[in-house]
């Protein structure tokens, strides 16, 4: 699967440019996972490596297939400079492993959990998964295989989190856009939800 990891590094790097710097996180019983930082003028992006190189199965399936399922890495972006969101490499790691770990299939509209601050003093321990194709396209791959998909997380408060749970992923997105929310900013509160 070593094959798999090059092409997304490399789709990372043509659509992101060089990484500023990268941190590797490996948990028993998995791969290693590596998670990149680039700077974009004030944004910085954390991308995962390494969730794509085992396709998601289902954890109700007796046996793993090893080749055919989806494939995915996860995107954050968030404003520079405002947190030390760099903290974030190791929530970002347990997310991404969370397919080997506990048999999870991250799909857009789902809701990610690591049960603590995704950074020293952020309002969000959860993320809502978003769909992919925005900012890096997706990486076909050859059949049987899926495409790798890219999958930005936008961070929620617990409100929000405890919100999506009842209304749905698009209510809180739409709730977002209404409000002009900067999804961005890693200091901001919660959306009103009146």
């Amino acid at each position: 699967m070593g094959e798999i990891l090059a092409l997304v590094e490399a789709r990372l790097l043509t659509t992101l440019g060089e990484p500023d710097a990268r941190a590797a996180v490996t948990f028993l019983g998995t791969d290693r996972i590596e998670v990149l930082r680039f700077v974009d003028g004030d944004v910085v992006r954390y991308a995962t490596l390494g969730m794509s190189a085992q396709p998601m199965a289902d954890p109700t399936a007796t046996l793993a297939d090893p080749v055919k399922g989806p494939r995915a890495e996860l995107i954050l972006s968030v404003r520079a400079g405002l947190a030390d969101t760099d903290k974030v490499l190791r929530p970002l790691a347990v997310l991404a492993a969370s397919p080997q770990v506990e048999g999870v299939i991250v799909t857009p509209g789902a809701s990610l959990e690591v049960g603590e601050p995704l950074w020293p003093g952020a309002p969000f321990s959860s993320v809502l998964v978003a769909e992919p194709g925005g900012l890096v396209e997706d990486l076909k791959t050859d059949a049987p295989m899926e495409p790798v998909r890219f999958l930005p997380l936008l961070p929620m408060t617990h409100n929000e989190a405890a919100w999506k749970r009842v209304r749905g992923a698009q209510e809180l997105q739409e709730r977002w856009l209404s409000h002009g929310t900067d999804l961005r900013d890693p200091l901001r509160g919660s959306v009103n939800l009146d």
